[in-house]
């Protein structure tokens, strides 16, 4: 019976490292197999500056503009003093990144990027694209942040700059093609806080040039801090969702750089195992192509560039209310309130940003009625619009409680897509019609270059003298020549 143990025993030690050898080139044919998330992990590690064309120039750096230009006037808002003041005193460690307005301050890089994004998105000014996201807000101040970070003998060029703005800006869009939903108005979360982390986290990973490794568990990472639900939008909570996006990406790609590892497939629609997925009912990822075969979704759509600072679905009825006050000027010879028997605003569904008797600045900047309202009593809205006095004007009251939204079926909550109509039913029985398909700033109606400079100039006049506003003009323009990128930085103080 020995020598037929022996036999089995021999036969079955074989069948085991057989089987073993099959496993072993199973799984090495699974590492080599491309996933949608490796595909991500190899475009951010292995994407050049030689591809950044000019177009994709040109309009990355109007971004980089206007970004700063809204930061800095969102530094003087109450919510950035909350959020600074918050991080002056608990966090003080390694205080070496700038501070948006604030000549000499400086915070931790992570916290920087936080205070800075905050101040980005306060007063609802930064960028858009569609499908809906602020892109630009989540990136940039981790970017300058972490520019300042580094010592230096290891200190990035513009065009290193540049470069990863433009991976952060990709993945976002990216990221937000994998949904139909996503291409509509949010309602259950913001997409900045999602989107804008994982942007954030893939454009540090390439500032910092992290192999493909590195960068698919920088991913990974961010995504589990990725999220914020949309009942904070409209309240002083919500510009904190893209300095999170910005601080937690960063922090992502920090953690990933010492080691810490996460899904291997965290962007794959996996069966059974949600990654990214889990943000998104109808989830449906796609592989970045090879590297000579990829084209930035920004040399293919241009950035939606704000006007005023409120929701963008605001420019849409501003500029309705406007060109129908118009013409009730001409018929009237002067536009009155008392005129007015009904208004009615024709815009998509949207709860979010259907706010009937907005109480503070952030919830009138989400208001449909409050910004028709204001652009029919002023011939335009403004910064100073959101103001408390202006607020509580009994003139402004008078035209709210006359207004009635009606939702047609053709009016898609999509900024693709929506209109916004405004009707006047005066009390002499005329009915007047104001209707805007495409606002100035949207993508299919940029802002021209002496628009985009003129804001930024109004913007950033609220903080900085005209010296360090003309220099930070011609920095960004001319970013892609510049030897130590974190030159930029001192210029916003």
């Amino acid at each position: 019976m020995l020598p037929k143990l022996q036999k089995m025993q021999s036969s079955l030690t074989v069948g085991w490292r057989a089987y073993h050898k099959i496993s072993r080139k199973a799984v090495d044919a699974l590492d080599l197999k491309e996933t949608v998330t490796s595909s991500f992990g190899s475009f951010v590690s292995g994407v050049k500056v030689e591809q950044l064309s000019d177009v994709l120039l040109h309009r990355s750096k109007r971004m980089i503009l206007d970004n700063i230009g809204v930061g800095l006037l969102g530094s003087t808002s109450h919510v950035f003093d909350i959020c600074l003041n918050y991080c002056r005193h608990m966090f003080a460690q390694d205080p070496v990144s700038s501070v948006y307005g604030r000549s000499g301050l400086k915070l931790s890089p992570t916290l920087a990027a936080f205070t800075n994004g905050v101040a980005v998105h306060s007063m609802d000014f930064d960028d858009t694209w569609h499908p809906a996201t602020h892109p630009s807000g989540a990136v940039l101040p981790a970017l300058l942040a972490a520019a300042q970070m580094l010592p230096v003998n290891s200190k990035r060029s513009g065009l290193d700059l540049l470069l990863a703005f433009n991976v952060g800006i990709e993945i976002q869009g990216r990221l937000m093609r994998f949904s139909q939903e996503a291409h509509n108005i949010p309602k259950r979360f913001h997409p900045p806080s999602v989107v804008g982390t994982m942007g954030s986290a893939a454009a540090i990973a390439k500032f910092l040039k992290f192999n493909s490794k590195q960068c698919i568990n920088a991913l990974a990472i961010a995504a589990s801090f990725a999220g914020a639900p949309m009942a904070n939008a409209a309240t002083q909570a919500k510009p904190i969702h893209i300095g999170n996006a910005a601080r937690l990406g960063f922090e992502a790609a920090l953690l990933a750089s010492k080691g810490m590892e996460g899904s291997a497939t965290i962007l794959d629609d996996t069966p059974g195992c949600f990654g990214f997925s889990a943000f998104y009912g109808d989830y449906q990822p796609q592989e970045i192509p090879p590297l000579e075969q990829t084209c930035f979704l920004l040399e293919e759509q241009d950035m939606a560039f704000k006007r005023f600072p409120a929701h963008l679905g605001m420019h849409w009825v501003v500029d309705a209310a406007i060109s129908v006050r118009q013409l009730a000027t001409v018929n009237e010879g002067a536009f009155s309130p008392s005129m007015i028997e009904k208004i009615i605003l024709r815009v998509p569904v949207s709860r979010y940003i259907n706010r009937p008797f907005p109480k503070t600045e952030h919830e009138a900047r989400h208001s449909f009625q409050f910004n028709a309202c204001s652009a029919l009593l002023d011939g335009d809205v403004s910064i100073d619009s959101f103001s408390e006095s202006k607020l509580q004007r009994a003139n402004l009251s008078e035209l709210l409680n006359k207004v009635e939204l009606q939702h047609p079926e053709d009016n898609l909550a999509n900024f693709e897509k929506m209109y916004g109509e405004v009707v006047l039913v005066l009390k002499n029985n005329d009915i007047l019609r104001g209707r805007c398909d495409t606002f100035y700033g949207h993508w299919r109606n940029p802002l021209s270059r002496e628009s985009l400079v003129k804001k930024f100039k109004n913007n950033a006049s609220y903080v900085l003298q005209q010296d360090n506003i003309e220099a930070i003009i011609e920095s960004v323009e001319n970013l892609e020549n510049m030897k130590d990128c974190s030159t930029l930085s001192s210029y916003l103080e």
